[in-house]
């Protein structure tokens, strides 16, 4: 049973009000009609002559153009701040992320403790545009820059007995505030199958629109699941171990039976309070058809072959 009841858990017409996404649709049309009024930036050096990061005429594989910085950095999912997403930027805006230490560790043969400078030099940074789909039934489309999962748990060198990975994030209740709430067990925990972890697509982030990673997104490192929805992707990450048990997250600990640990997008399975068949990609103010995998099942529904997915949701 859930250990929140439905009252204390924000309610779909509170996800899609039509404040928000008026607020939200203003926001996306001036910030287009400012890219449209401005002159085209230089490509940035090494960058193969592609469009300027965070250009309105980026866009990912399926021809979705990307969302604005400013929508991306401005309405954040973040309860350790806030659950109200336009006011997380403001109280995340002096979060300290530096120093940041990442220690990555459990069953494996090669523990390692990283300064988030050390995983910057290391590993090679690059951008990927990924469709970020909420549980809430928004989307947005996103140019991370980060690196991938699978590189630093190759380094570490996970023993035969792992079987997921478990990521936790910072517990700082003295610098974010919704950390005292005392409905949900902090700090946040999420967890991927090993196999799910070492996946091209689970990426490490560390910047996003070629900037660094603001806060209030995560920073100084976030983890990216695109083809789950978005709760899984962790943020201010602190710890990250390898296990032989499945993880259990702090949204399986708050409501577990709406929030599972696969939480992979599917259209076919409904959240038991709402439809999960569409989704509002924030600006625009029609619904669109949600993809199955978000869109990504050619790179990931080999992992849940014979799988039940409405059983593992």
């Amino acid at each position: 049973m859930s250990k929140i009841p439905s009252s204390q858990i924000t309610p779909e017409h509170v996800y899609f009000s039509r404040r928000r996404f008026l607020q939200t649709g203003a926001l996306t049309t001036a910030a287009l009609a400012l890219a449209a009024c401005s002159p085209a930036a230089a490509p940035p050096a090494g960058n193969g002559g592609a469009p300027a990061a965070g250009s309105s005429t980026q866009t990912d594989e399926l021809g979705d153009a990307v969302t604005p910085y400013e929508t991306v950095t401005g309405y954040n999912n973040y309860y350790e701040f806030s659950t109200d997403k336009e006011r997380v930027a403001g109280l995340a805006v002096n979060f300290p992320t530096s120093p940041w230490t990442i220690t990555v560790g459990g069953l494996v043969n090669n523990p390692k403790t990283y300064g988030l400078e050390d995983l910057l030099k290391k590993f090679t940074q690059e951008e990927r545009i990924y469709r970020h789909r909420c549980v809430e039934g928004w989307s947005i489309v996103v140019p991370w820059q980060g690196f991938s999962l699978a590189a630093l748990l190759k380094e570490v060198e996970p023993t035969s007995e792992a079987k997921y990975v478990r990521f936790e994030s910072i517990f700082a209740p003295d610098k974010m505030p919704g950390q005292s709430d005392p409905w949900y067990v902090w700090p946040y925990i999420e967890g991927l199958r090993l196999d799910e972890a070492m996946n091209d697509l689970a990426l490490l982030v560390t910047g996003v629109y070629g900037k660094a990673l603001p806060p209030q997104n995560g920073a100084p490192l976030r983890l990216a699941v695109p083809w789950k929805y978005g709760f899984k992707s962790i943020k201010a990450i602190v710890r990250i171990e390898l296990v032989s048990d499945q993880p259990t997250s702090l949204w399986m600990n708050a409501a577990g039976n709406e929030y599972g640990f696969y939480a992979n997008v599917n259209p076919q399975v409904d959240h038991p309070r709402w439809s999960q068949s569409s989704e509002r990609r924030l600006g625009e103010f029609s619904r669109r058809k949600t993809l199955m995998f978000n869109g990504y099942d050619t790179q990931v529904a080999p992992l849940y072959e014979g799988l039940d997915l409405r059983v593992n949701y």
